[in-house]
């Protein structure tokens, strides 16, 4: 095996890795620009969405912004030990959007 092809096969195991750990997680923590916040998500088509920010809804992280990155780290419901952190991609998903009703 060459190291490209170790280097893209440890990236595989690590994605799969990061997608059936939060799938299994109903709490991830996520970081934008500031603290690091316990949210419920759902996966869907691939990625972890969250549903936040309004009236009587959860508080999303400080910072999450559209473009943006975030950080999210899983952990182990048993023990609540860290499972896999993995960096994500901040997307919007416009209210009543096709996209929006896909999801929820």
């Amino acid at each position: 095996m060459t190291d490209a092809a170790a280097t893209d096969a440890a990236g595989l195991l690590e994605r799969a890795l990061a997608e059936e750990a939060t799938k299994k997680s109903g709490l991830v923590w996520v970081r934008g620009s500031g603290p690091a916040r316990a949210v419920w998500h759902v996966w869907h088509e691939g990625a972890a969405l969250l549903v936040g920010g309004g009236p009587g809804e959860q508080p999303l992280p400080e910072g999450l912004a559209d473009g943006g990155r975030a950080e999210v780290t899983v952990r182990s419901k048993d023990k609540g030990g860290r499972i896999v952190a993995w960096s994500a991609a901040v997307r919007f998903l416009a209210p009543r959007s096709e996209e929006w009703e896909a999801a929820v």
